[in-house]
């Protein structure tokens, strides 16, 4: 799967940008400062589930989860400061832990944490979608098509993991009037 989307980035990748640049947009600025902020308050909860979780699986992608936030937040936060956009306010980074200083009834579940990020990445993922299509900047799209491809990678990752460990919410199955009521 993650052959396919670098495969798909590195194609769009190698159209050349070359109009100039106009100034942004509202709905440019907007998305960019959004995803900023939802990104840094995003990292605050990875942080958050590293410090808490002793899965294996659990800890590793949500650590490469955390890495590719950070790396797209720095992207994001060099990207508004060069157009001149002013930084929205963000929390502050939490410290390392050890999953045994917290305390049992404050402490998130394995499936909490997990549902938790796959929440966030959906979140992103929706917020990059409407800002691909709201841009009229190639380079501001490709910017959030850069990190909706991340954000798919990481997501489809997870999802195995959370069915591996049945930790992922399904809703109910839709069973229409006269229907078998056996589920697939």
């Amino acid at each position: 799967m993650k052959k396919i989307y670098s495969s798909m980035l590195g194609i769009l990748q190698s159209y050349k940008d070359d109009t100039p640049k106009p100034p942004l947009h509202v709905g440019e600025v907007m998305s960019c400062w959004t995803a900023y902020a939802i990104f840094r308050e995003a990292q605050i909860f990875y942080k958050m589930a590293l410090n808490t979780t002793e899965d294996k699986p659990l800890k590793n992608i949500t650590q490469e989860i955390f890495d590719g936030s950070i790396t797209d937040w720095n992207k994001l936060r060099d990207f508004l400061i060069k157009e001149g956009v002013q930084l929205p306010p963000t929390s502050q980074a939490k410290p390392d832990s050890k999953p045994s200083d917290i305390p049992l009834g404050v402490k998130l579940t394995d499936d909490e944490i997990a549902n938790g990020i796959a929440l966030k990445l959906a979140a992103v993922n929706m917020l990059c979608a409407s800002s691909i299509s709201q841009s009229t900047r190639t380079d501001v799209a490709l910017m959030f098509l850069k990190v909706q491809t991340n954000i798919l990678m990481f997501s489809a990752e997870l999802k195995t993991l959370m069915e591996k460990k049945s930790w992922l919410k399904t809703p109910p199955y839709y069973l229409p009037p006269g229907a078998p009521t056996q589920k697939p």
